[in-house]
């Protein structure tokens, strides 16, 4: 498998987005493009792409935002979408409609040698939360913006705002040992919980008029297939799914009852509802 040049400081997670972790993701890509759907729209929303503009959709995964931004800035406009995962990528050029202005390139956009000034808007839906260096790599990339350039991206808020991820996986503790305890900084899924953080990483990577806006999400897990499809839900990616990697299947299994009950609790009709919660993040260039 090809992997993207990049900085040595993210080798882990280029290793662990095309590894098993990466073709997770490629093979829900249908689920959570559903599950993710109101965070598209907002962040479709607030972009509000024109025809003619020229998107960098920096951690694009499977192609969901870039796609949906495609078509609104046809004709003219183009869409680049960017991420370290050859399978996700993979997934996102046999879903992009054949005709619509969109490009998708294996790279780490910490190091790529964007064109300068090439692109109106640079955007992310999750896909900015993992540098290792994040002030560099967002500094990198805005030197990809024109000037007066835009950046609007989403990123989760603290766990505890979070019940849809960290539900299922305070359950599976009961079975398994913690995973190893992450530092509020280091990279992952909620690494830009801070609105200080983001703020600060923003302001020495060169933006400005930073401004983050808290929205509240009620997400459900189940995508109106019923508990079943909840529980399998939890146990296909995200924390509870790592926690349990390696475990035999008895204690498998008796973590999957523990998660059922919990979510049995949350059952409206054949939906599951969770309460999750965002940063929508706007700057200029």
């Amino acid at each position: 498998m090809q992997l993207p040049a990049g900085d040595d400081r993210n080798a882990d997670q280029i290793a662990y987005w095309n590894g098993p972790g990466g073709q997770r993701w490629s093979d829900r890509q249908a689920a959570q493009d559903i599950l993710l759907a109101p965070v598209s729209q907002i962040l479709i929303d607030r972009i509000a792409a024109k025809p003619g503009d020229r998107i960098l959709d920096v951690g694009c995964g499977c192609g969901g935002l870039a796609i949906a931004l495609a078509a609104r800035v046809a004709p003219g406009g183009h869409v680049l979408g960017v991420d370290i995962s050859a399978p996700m990528l993979e997934r996102a050029r046999a879903v992009a409609r054949a005709g619509l202005p969109v490009e998708f390139v294996l790279a780490d956009a910490t190091v790529h040698p964007f064109a300068p000034a090439s692109f109106d808007l640079l955007v992310s839906r999750f896909g900015v939360m993992f540098f290792a260096d994040p002030v560099a790599s967002f500094a990198n990339m805005r030197r990809a913006l024109k000037p007066g350039g835009r950046v609007v991206f989403a990123c989760w808020r603290e766990p505890k705002a979070n019940p849809w991820m960290i539900a299922p996986l305070q359950a599976v503790y009961r079975h398994v040992p913690k995973l190893p305890e992450m530092a509020p900084e280091d990279p992952g899924p909620f690494a830009f919980a801070s609105e200080a953080r983001v703020t600060r990483i923003l302001g020495e990577a060169g933006f400005n008029d930073v401004a983050l806006e808290a929205h509240a999400l009620s997400l459900d897990i189940a995508l109106g297939n019923g508990l079943d499809a909840a529980v399998q839900s939890a146990f296909e990616i995200g924390p509870a799914s790592r926690a349990l990697e390696g475990h035999p299947p008895a204690t498998r299994e008796a973590a999957r009852q523990s998660v059922r009950d919990l979510l049995a609790q949350h059952l409206a009709g054949d939906s599951v509802p969770l309460a999750g919660s965002i940063w929508l993040v706007t700057a200029g260039a």
